[in-house]
């Protein structure tokens, strides 16, 4: 374990050219991060092809052994990653922030580790065998996002590592630092050259995804980067693991408890101040419960503090830029001109500084309003009014993107009935966002395609083939 100062200067380029990143909650400077180019993928692409072989050869149980020890490297610098990310993306130490997606990246490497793919045996008849085998890819190329930098760049390599695979990771350009530090972090137990992350722009990004060397792409992020990945890609016919937008909806049946869902549909809207690809982002409430939810829901938020993330106290941050506070401002003022009912929030401080956008809650909406109809991604939720669940459904589903999708109510068997309506790639009941490293997750419609976690995550990662005879 080294010390917070340490671990950044490690980071830190001695030369070529560096950029600074601000705090987005202060906007002072957190570090120097490097501005890697074209050159520096193809030196990270050469490195990974040539170490990627003997680490294949190691076979499962020794890469397993490695992410073991990674994931105790992560644990040994946990508190110095977490105040990084606080500082870079903006997300409190405390809640289901910073401190928490560091100890989910040490999980999900645990997993990636420990679950089991054996051969499968397809026929079996006395004349003919065929067994199902999963090879290394080769290289993989990760693309992440700013929102959750560390733990969704973890999603992508633990998998990929373990099934033999090297990995090039190009992290966003508003959270470099954050995935520098991890991989630093990690490398402390893997081969050198396995694990290289290179902190470009655009045209690093694009050369990655239309790399002859790369087998394949995850990206993590929009739909229209996604759609430009596709066609980058599509030369070299490369495999995809795409997890795009996403706008979820969540429906409360008139046999709810407003009370006691209130927490839950908080924390499923407003976890990481709203900047999470499958949190819920409009909420459709039956009129006999429309009032108490609304009033349950604002006495939660209310609540909440926002602030510093190096603060112990707070448990929303800021947004992570300037960009994104733009485009929640938009969507919350379009939702008040139509004259929706700001029920909390909508009144950001002009003279605070930092990116803060303060919780808001907007009832009495359309569904066809822009906050409802748009992807917000931030702390703005607007709740629908609905009388029929089957005008509910249809209203969950009307839109082009499919990630996620919650069904609140008191009655698990009529939760399932109507969650096995809605178009979306996961639908919780009585809950939203909560994902497992053991539970396979993806995107319906133009939210993204492929698997990630458990054993299906896995088998992503690999190259089917079929040994039969």
């Amino acid at each position: 374990m080294e010390t917070y100062d340490a671990l950044l200067a490690s980071i830190t380029p001695d030369t070529g050219e560096t950029r600074t990143i601000l705090d987005p909650a202060t906007g002072e400077p957190v570090g120097e991060a490097p501005v890697h180019s074209v050159e520096d993928l193809e030196a990270a692409i050469a490195a990974a092809a040539a170490a990627q072989p003997a680490w294949a050869a190691l076979g499962h149980d020794a890469r397993s052994a490695a992410l073991l020890k990674a994931a105790d490297a992560v644990e040994r610098s946990a508190e110095e990653l977490a105040r990084l990310l606080s500082r870079e993306q903006g997300k409190p130490l405390n809640g289901p922030n910073a401190r928490f997606e560091v100890g989910a990246c040490a999980a999900w490497l645990r997993v990636a580790a420990g679950t089991p793919l054996e051969a499968e045996v397809v026929v079996d008849d006395g004349e003919t065998r065929a067994e199902l085998h999963y090879r290394p890819i080769g290289v993989v190329g990760a693309i992440g996002p700013w929102n959750w930098p560390m733990m969704i760049t973890v999603w992508q390599i633990a998998p990929a590592l373990r099934m033999g695979n090297a990995v090039v990771v190009k992290p966003s350009e508003y959270t470099p630092l954050s995935v520098l530090a991890l991989a630093k972090v990690l490398n402390e137990e893997l081969p050198e050259g396995l694990l290289t992350v290179v902190s470009g722009g655009r045209d690093v990004g694009a050369r990655l995804a239309g790399h002859p060397a790369i087998g394949k792409v995850m990206f993590t992020g929009s739909t229209a980067t996604g759609k430009a990945i596709i066609r980058s890609s599509s030369d070299t016919v490369k495999r995809l693991t795409l997890e795009l937008g996403g706008n979820d909806a969540g429906i409360v049946l008139p046999d709810a408890d407003p009370k006691a869902i209130a927490e839950g549909l908080f924390w499923g809207a407003f976890i990481n101040t709203g900047q999470t690809c499958a949190a819920l982002k409009r909420l459709y409430v039956h009129d006999s419960l429309y009032e108490a939810v609304c009033e349950e829901l604002t006495g939660v938020a209310a609540a909440m503090p926002m602030g510093n993330g190096l603060d112990e106290n707070n448990v929303l941050g800021p947004l992570q830029n300037r960009q994104q506070y733009e485009i929640v401002a938009r969507l919350v003022d379009a939702a008040r001109n139509s004259g929706a009912r700001i029920l909390l929030g909508g009144n950001p401080d002009p003279d605070q500084p930092g990116h803060f956008y303060p919780a808001t809650l907007v009832a009495e909406i359309d569904n066809n309003n822009p906050l409802v109809a748009e992807e917000q991604f931030g702390p703005a939720l607007p709740i629908i009014r609905y009388s029929d669940v089957d005008e509910a459904v249809t209203m969950a589903n009307a839109l082009d993107v499919g990630l996620g999708a919650s069904v609140w109510s008191s009655d698990p068997a009529r939760a399932r009935e109507i969650a096995a309506r809605l178009e979306a790639g996961t639908v919780w009941i009585n809950k939203h966002g909560a994902v497992d490293p053991r539970i396979p997750f993806g995107g319906a419609k133009q939210s993204g395609y492929g698997l990630e976690f458990g054993v299906e995550g896995l088998k992503a990662l690999g190259v089917p083939q079929v040994i039969n005879g």
